[in-house]
């Protein structure tokens, strides 16, 4: 732990000198970070040595991820996004449990040893994705605004989706482990959920009662109101952790409380709790590339890379195709949207919270190797593939555009019988 911090330190402000030159390149910040903490680590120079059940490991992932749950829920409007609402309403409400379907049925299939619950649980651990780690994807102005829209706001919500249900799956696998009975498992899932909507709702809407009021009043200087989404996130989860509650369930709770009431009074509030998360996911991934992936490399199997491959392409890309039936998506638009969808920081904090409860599952050791090299895999092919597929499908779509709306009586059709289209850059 002696250069742990020193060399956590120096590898930020070696990205941060080339920073503004990689933006945009296939030399994404998570592949930097992930590629320096396997160098650093116990794998590699030996600079960072950080035993994986450190509390302060488990502390820092479950901070990053409560600030960006805060973060991405306080953002959903879905006044606003209703024009654009058809794909992420899709991806998340017949993608993601398709996902998690096609996971079960692959790891079913792939490992001989897992039990139900366990194969189940692989499959809600890999499901959330991390747009972070393809930023060009949902930055880049020459992409239709449908389908950036798309993918920001599923990745957004999904982990807050996910969250409940990764608590839900790995209490009955314990309880089929015999870890705890259950009876104990169901109290314990309806605590977490119970207790963290509870104290999600509260500080959520305390946090933003008070920029209501106090900024109708003039009463608050602007440096302390980019400080009150931060507060809100960080009383939202230790308000529940005592409680017996999930800290995440209620950061999720709490953005999404804090996000509907604060808009009254319109203004950005989101600067000082985005940037401290961003701060936080880096030295996150340095940590996960140092700690967690280094080791996990020296376990792999044919059974692993064959399930990291699957989970990556086919467990994804199907389920999401199937989702869009029916939006008139064309293929490039169907393909795009099914190959990225990272896996990152949310998957990274499941994997923390598993090796907190450490020896409970039967073969958890394989469960946390398949993860870990899904994730590095994710890393690196989505991170490769971000800028140079987002240009190349951005020239595809400037290159097969959309007939103009007003032509379409021509065609026989009644303007009240057009349907969604995915790809219509924004025009229904």
């Amino acid at each position: 732990m002696t250069w742990a911090i020193p060399a956590i330190a120096a590898m930020l402000l070696a990205f941060a000198a080339i920073s503004r030159k990689v933006a945009g390149t296939p030399l994404t910040a998570s592949i930097a970070f992930t590629a320096g903490g396997l160098a650093l680590g116990a794998e590699g120079l030996g600079l960072i040595e950080v035993d994986v059940t450190d509390e302060t490991i488990k502390l820092l992932a479950e901070v990053t991820l409560a600030l960006v749950l805060f973060t991405d829920a306080s953002n959903v409007d879905l006044t606003a996004l209703r024009p654009e609402i058809a794909v992420p309403a899709r991806l998340l409400g017949f993608g993601l449990p398709l996902t998690i379907a096609a996971g079960f049925g692959a790891a079913v299939l792939v490992f001989d040893d897992f039990g139900w619950p366990e194969a189940l649980l692989l499959a809600v651990i890999l499901a959330p994705t991390d747009a972070a780690l393809g930023q060009a994807v949902v930055t880049l102005p020459a992409l239709p605004t449908r389908v950036r829209q798309g993918l920001n706001v599923e990745s957004g919500l999904n982990d807050g989706i996910c969250v409940p249900l990764f608590l839900i799956v790995l209490a009955v696998a314990r309880a089929e482990s015999g870890a705890i009975g259950g009876g104990s498992a169901a109290l314990l899932v309806a605590e977490q959920i119970g207790y963290g909507i509870l104290a999600g709702l509260g500080a959520g809407a305390v946090a933003a009662a008070i920029v209501v009021v106090a900024g109708r009043r003039g009463a608050i200087d602007p440096l302390w109101i980019q400080i009150v989404p931060v507060a809100a996130a960080v009383l939202s989860y230790t308000i529940a952790v005592p409680l017996g509650g999930s800290g995440f369930i209620a950061a999720f709770v709490g953005g999404l409380a804090f996000g509907a009431i604060r808009r009254r009074v319109g203004g950005e509030l989101s600067h000082m709790i985005e940037e401290s998360g961003d701060l936080f996911n880096a030295v996150t991934f340095i940590v996960f590339g140092a700690v967690l992936l280094g080791p996990a490399l020296g376990h792999l199997s044919w059974q692993v890379l064959v399930y990291a491959a699957l989970s990556l392409t086919v467990v994804r890309m199907v389920p999401v195709a199937l989702s869009l039936v029916g939006l008139h998506a064309r293929g490039p638009t169907i393909a795009f949207l099914g190959w990225f969808g990272p896996r990152g920081l949310a998957t990274i904090v499941f994997v923390v919270l598993i090796v907190e409860e450490s020896g409970e599952l039967p073969h958890e050791n394989l469960l946390l190797t398949t993860t870990l090299v899904t994730i590095g895999a994710s890393v690196l092919a989505h991170g490769l593939t971000a800028a140079p597929l987002a240009d190349r499908y951005a020239a595809w779509f400037r290159g097969h555009p959309r007939p103009e709306t007003l032509h379409i009586e021509a065609s026989g059709e009644k303007p009240g019988d057009v349907r969604p289209r995915v790809d219509d850059g924004g025009e229904q």
